[in-house]
């Protein structure tokens, strides 16, 4: 086994990662055309998966999710983690931005939730 060593970790919206699963296959599909060659290979079975999931459920393109995560950083109570959450699954009720916030040690205030809502809005 190859062991691989992590150069930089953070947290990707399902757009964004739908994005870079697009631009890793890119390079597969220019190799299909030098069948002749052998050079062409078969696309892993997780990362098939992961590019399926990733187009079914990712609801808003890579750039606006991204200016909805900035977005919603700078309001109060919002981890990195919540707002990927909150811009994967783009909540459209006060009761599913509360559902996001289930686990979490503190409750929204009726302002916080529709200052949510209303960025969200923005970018939908």
């Amino acid at each position: 086994m190859i062991v691989k060593e992590i150069l930089d970790e953070s947290v990707l919206t399902l757009a964004e990662a739908k994005e870079t699963l697009q631009a890793l296959r890119a390079p597969r599909a220019r190799g299909a055309e030098k069948e002749e060659e052998g050079a062409t290979e078969e696309i892993r079975y997780e990362r098939r998966k992961a590019s399926e999931h990733t187009s079914k459920f990712a609801k808003l393109s890579a750039e606006s999710s991204r200016a909805l995560v900035d977005e919603l950083r700078e309001l109060p109570k919002m981890k990195e983690s919540i707002a990927v959450r909150i811009a994967d699954l783009v909540p459209k009720s006060p009761n599913e931005v509360r559902a996001i916030y289930a686990k979490e040690r503190f409750t929204l205030t009726e302002a916080d939730i529709e200052s949510v809502l209303d960025a969200i809005a923005k970018h939908e």
